[in-house]
């Protein structure tokens, strides 16, 4: 039984033991309504374990072709690697060339996609993803210290240290085909969730963390230099140094570039500087998607079968040709590396993403900074200290002045190439509380504003009826953690209590109704369907980053609110 678990037991016993003998005493009671949720968790660990010994690991369902998987250039064949290849029938090569910073492959030299090797077993989400992800990573990571499974999340950690030297940064995921891009950087956050866990267990590690900030270091390098700035704001921005459509879909997206052509063709007003048109979409490559619009009978083909039905070929003649524009795939492969794949935060489907300073990446890179303020403490490097702590303060300043909408109270994104805030209110502002980034009087304004996110079931991504999976109806679990939290980092304990009980809420309530944990849930009806149009339209068991926030918000939730679990889903504030 894990550490955690004990602990939850003992705590709801408190509430339910009335007089007893010692003995009797002794035995904690089943919390009412989250044992088998605990037990579910647990038992999911072991089954979303992966490793590059295991056949279901690197054998990839994706491709019919024979899998593949690569090796850094710079390093000698790994003989479990070669092993493992004989054994379940995959291919294994070194890369083609050795890899120093992210952006510098060539990846048209990668002839069929694969797995990139990893050292250690790592935990991944669930669902069909089968490789070790980003920033779901740090999500799992909180989930396995609170379970005891703490010398696996630090196997992770040493995976990602492995990323950086031989892959050029902390990859989207394992695969060849996210060597262009990186995802949020948790890595500071990840390092100290495993480094306070030993150390409360008596194992005070300061020379992995020494190793660590290194590492913490070369990351943070990677986001505050080169095509990673927001022009000249002292910001950073999310970006993905390939060109053109995502490789990684491979149709489980359910043609995602056609879903978003049509919305154009139905919103031919948002269009501007995402389409192509004529002969310039005949100069793009051609294995870009290309679509044309047709007139019938006066009408575009869209609106003739709005009105009449699908139209005859006959009565159709061909009107414009027009495909994506190279900015757009920009965009697009930026909203991806952001991890909120996909919303209307940055535009249509987020096409504009790497026109904007976010405020969860610069309240990140902000968090980032202000940690290796304090591992450069603790380590005996008090002058880097100083600086650290001077990196972050300029970064606050110049936050405030850039992000920070008084009239609104919220934090909103930047457009740095207009000059001019978001006027989408978006989840991610509370990112700003959990790295401590808000001035003590910008978080009571935005507590003031709980009301837009608050529902039944947890906080809501945004209030935009999109019909893509980051924004209404859907709570994400990151969202809710990070959220609460940051809540509780300001004093707001009674609202953090408050959300989370929501929250914890709606997942056993699911639970209880299918006998799964899922991706994300809808917290307007506390449950887990929605209404999807575009890109990825699954809502996955498993599911990693879910057991993560749940085992960290019950934790963190007074046992009096934890004995009220069953009963408060989807109860109104």
């Amino acid at each position: 039984m894990s550490v955690l678990r004990v602990r939850l037991l003992l705590a709801v016993a408190v509430l339910t033991t009335t007089t007893l003998a010692p003995a009797q005493a002794a035995q904690p009671s089943q919390p009412q309504g989250i044992g088998d949720v605990l037990d579910y968790i647990g038992k999911t660990w072991q089954g979303l374990t992966r490793s590059m010994e295991d056949c279901k690991t690197v054998v990839d369902e994706k491709f019919s072709a024979q899998s593949m998987m690569y090796v850094p250039a710079d390093i000698a064949m790994p003989e479990k690697a070669k092993e493992v290849g004989h054994r379940c029938n995959i291919r294994v090569e070194p890369l083609p060339e050795t890899i120093h910073k992210l952006g510098t492959v060539d990846v048209s030299k990668i002839k069929q996609p694969g797995l990139l090797y990893l050292p250690n077993p790592y935990v991944v989400p669930g669902g069909m993803f089968n490789e070790m992800y980003g920033w779901d990573s740090y999500f799992i990571i909180r989930g396995l210290v609170e379970d005891g499974r703490t010398d696996l999340a630090r196997g992770m950690v040493e995976n990602f240290f492995y990323e950086i030297d031989h892959y050029g940064a902390v990859l989207n995921a394992n695969r060849t085909y996210f060597l262009t891009r990186s995802q949020p950087p948790f890595l500071s956050a990840m390092v100290l969730a495993v480094y306070e866990s030993e150390k409360k267990a008596g194992r005070d590690d300061k020379q992995w963390l020494t190793r660590a900030y290194d590492y913490i270091v070369r990351d943070h390098t990677f986001w505050t230099t080169g095509e990673q700035l927001a022009g000249t704001t002292g910001l950073s921005r999310y970006y993905d140094f390939g060109d053109g459509p995502v490789p990684e879909s491979f149709g489980h997206e359910d043609r995602f570039y056609d879903a978003v052509a049509r919305w154009f063709m139905q919103h031919p007003d948002k269009a501007d500087g995402y389409l192509a048109t004529g002969e310039a979409a005949d100069k793009l490559p051609d294995a870009w998607p290309k679509y044309t619009i047709q007139l019938c009978g006066g009408m575009s083909e869209l609106e003739a079968e709005k009105a009449h039905g699908r139209p005859s070929a006959e009565k159709c003649e061909t009107a414009t040709r027009f495909s994506f524009t190279p900015d757009y795939y920009k965009g697009d492969r930026a909203m991806r590396a952001s991890g909120y794949d996909i919303s209307f935060r940055y535009g249509p489907f987020s096409g504009s993403t790497h026109h904007y300073a976010g405020v969860d990446l610069n309240s990140l890179l902000y968090k980032e900074e202000t940690d290796l303020e304090k591992i450069a403490t603790a380590i005996g490097k008090p002058g880097e200290a100083r600086q650290w702590a001077q990196r972050a303060q300029e970064r606050k300043t110049a936050m405030h002045r850039l992000l920070w909408d008084e009239q609104t109270g919220m934090f909103m994104d930047y457009d740095f190439t207009r000059n001019q805030q978001s006027d989408y209110v978006y989840i991610t502002a509370f990112h700003a509380l959990w790295a401590g980034v808000a001035s003590p009087e910008q978080a009571n304004r935005m507590m003031q504003n709980i009301g837009i996110f608050e529902q039944g079931g947890g906080l809501v991504t945004s209030r935009n009826d999109t019909k893509v999976q980051w924004d209404w109806p859907w709570g994400w679990p990151p969202n809710q953690l990070l959220a609460v939290e940051g809540m509780r980092r300001y004093g707001f304990n009674g609202d953090a209590n408050r959300v989370a009980l929501k929250f914890l809420s709606n997942v056993v309530k699911n639970f209880r109704r299918d006998g799964t944990i899922r991706e994300k849930y809808n917290v307007v009806t506390c449950s887990s369907e929605a209404e999807i149009q575009a890109g990825y339209k699954e809502n996955a068991i498993g599911f990693g980053w879910t057991n993560g926030a749940f085992l960290a918000l019950l934790h963190q939730l007074p046992a009096e609110w934890v004995s009220r679990l069953p009963a408060a889903a989807c109860s109104q504030r």
